[in-house]
């Protein structure tokens, strides 16, 4: 093992050195026969009924009203029900998370007091979220235990959780699963399947990255390895490329186009002052299921809440002060439609998945393409329809916005007095 001074690629387990670049070169010239590129359609001739699942997630997927794949499940779900290793990026909104929740549950056979499955995310929402998942598609499995572990409780809770009714499988944050691996009370030693979601975001962060070593360090050698993430940058692959064996990797649609099918994308240009009227006669004006307002401090996302319920809107604010379970709380009653609107930091911009959200409102424009991708992408999820409508209110955000349709290929245009509810809104 490497020592924590070198740099971090070094710290990685190095279980077979391959030429990177080369495979790289390959991916973008289609040669190489393990790399996929694909585009998104609305519908394929196969349904997962022609996947090889077993019959009680069928019946699980079914209940949901699930018929048809995405693309991206399309092409992975074969390829991971069978267990090979995935390295997967696709844009938001396409059931990344059902591709790792069904392959696994349908690999898993549970043994009392073994961890089979591990999957790790960046933030605790997300775990949560993807708990939740696993509830949902293992219905009919009630043998099949889900754990979820993070920071903000107690860690003696997922102690004596791990100790009185271990789980098959495991969902959580690095931090929290590489204190309960190293005090030796999440044992790892018959795990088979190792999933890192969003994982970009874990391995760029070099403190994170060293996290998620150790834990896989302490993994069997064996085992299946599935990434997934909405972005993917070709400088991030040759990292994910050292924890696989000879991987599988899909690359769906082109990664510098922004094509999130269904979705209206506008700006508008105004003054700082002028972005609470603004918002107020949006929210009057336009149809919605659910909104997600962006802002980029949490004062910022106090506030405007604060303000959008003085104004008698269906508001409520997730940021990362709150108390670990008024967070959970706050996205469960948005989930369940007990709210309308949510006032959000970054922290809700990437992997929340809200199914009836349908426009996103960037009132403080993102600092970064990659969040504006991602914030963008919590509407018009799963190839429905959407609108996302930012603010620019200064020579900063100008030139985001520019950078934004320069990476992307993508031309977004101001604004109009009138919008047709038909292009946002789904019957």
């Amino acid at each position: 093992m490497a020592t924590t001074a070198k740099p971090a690629e070094e710290d990685l387990l190095d279980y077979e050195e391959e030429e990177e670049t080369a495979v790289d070169k390959a991916a973008e010239g289609g040669e190489n026969k393990d790399v996929k590129k694909g585009h998104y359609v609305g519908i394929h001739a196969s349904g997962f009924r022609d996947f090889i699942l077993k019959p009680e997630l069928l019946r699980a997927v079914m209940d949901c009203g699930f018929e048809h794949p995405s693309e991206v499940q399309h092409e992975c779900i074969p390829q991971a029900v069978l267990g090979m290793d995935v390295i997967c990026q696709a844009k938001s909104g396409m059931g990344k998370t059902a591709v790792f929740v069904l392959a696994t549950l349908n690999q898993v056979n549970p043994v009392p007091g073994e961890v089979s499955a591990l999957v790790l995310c960046h933030t605790r929402e997300l775990a949560w979220q993807i708990a939740h998942e696993y509830d949902r598609f293992s219905k009919y499995l009630p043998n099949v235990k889900v754990g979820v572990f993070y920071g903000g409780v107690p860690i003696g809770t997922n102690r004596a959780a791990l100790k009185d009714n271990c789980p098959n499988i495991v969902v959580g944050t690095p931090g929290r699963i590489l204190q309960l691996v190293t005090e030796k009370n999440l044992k790892l030693d018959k795990l088979k399947h190792f999933v890192l979601d969003e994982c970009d975001r874990m391995l760029e962060a070099l403190d994170m990255r060293r996290d998620v070593q150790q834990i896989f360090m302490a993994t069997p050698h064996t085992k299946q390895v599935m990434m997934f993430s909405a972005t993917l940058p070709k400088e991030i692959r040759p990292v994910c490329r050292k924890f696989c064996q000879d991987p599988m990797e899909i690359y769906v649609d082109k990664e510098d186009k922004l094509t999130l099918h269904g979705l209206q994308q506008y700006f508008v240009r105004l003054a700082e002052t002028e972005k609470n009227r603004k918002l107020n006669d949006l929210l009057d004006a336009l149809e919605f299921n659910q909104v997600v307002i962006f802002c980029s401090k949490v004062e910022r996302a106090i506030e405007l809440n604060r303000l959008l319920l003085m104004c008698n809107f269906p508001s409520t604010v997730l940021h990362s002060r709150m108390a670990q379970e008024t967070r959970i709380t706050a996205i469960k009653d948005f989930k369940d439609f007990k709210t309308r609107i949510l006032v959000s930091t970054d922290l809700a911009g990437r992997g929340i998945d809200i199914e009836r959200v349908n426009i996103v409102i960037n009132y403080d424009f993102p600092d970064k393409s990659d969040q504006y991708l991602h914030r963008v992408g919590r509407a018009g999820r799963f190839g429905t329809k959407g609108l996302a409508v930012s603010f620019v209110s200064n020579n900063e955000d100008a030139a985001q916005l520019e950078q934004v349709q320069s990476r992307f290929e993508v031309n977004i245009p101001e604004l109009p007095d009138q919008i047709d509810v038909s292009t946002y809104m789904s019957a």
